[in-house]
């Protein structure tokens, strides 16, 4: 298997980062999406444990690109990034929608985690 660069989706509500997975799947198939939506109970907030999973689901190697809905996500991202002293996930400050679309398809076109990176900073 091709290993892409992972993407993770945080957000307060399940339904935001369940709905978004699917429209990005319509049109990219292998970039490892994963997504962290919602508390342990699935109320709205954001869960560090479900945040470390995803983003050990996502990277495969190549590092993972974090995206967010709200500032309590970010930081529980950071705290998840802290845990699991990951070097190559990094947090995107960008529309979580926009930019995890092109996100996902920049990784399908095999690109690395910096030039992914630079291309949101670029076009966000």
């Amino acid at each position: 298997m091709m290993e892409y660069v992972g993407i993770v989706l945080v957000s307060h509500s399940p339904k935001l980062v369940e709905g978004l997975l699917e429209i990005i799947r319509q049109v990219i198939h292998d970039v490892p999406i994963e997504i962290a939506g919602g508390t342990d109970e699935n109320d709205i907030g954001t869960s560090v444990e479900k945040i470390m999973t995803a983003i050990g689901n996502a990277n495969s190697g190549k590092g993972a690109l974090v995206f967010y809905d709200l500032g309590s996500a970010k930081m529980n991202a950071e705290v998840a990034i802290e845990m699991l002293a990951a070097i190559d996930v990094k947090i995107i400050d960008a529309p979580l929608v926009e930019a995890a679309y092109v996100a996902a398809v920049e990784a399908n076109m095999k690109k690395n985690l910096q030039e992914i990176q630079q291309t949101i900073q670029t076009e966000f």
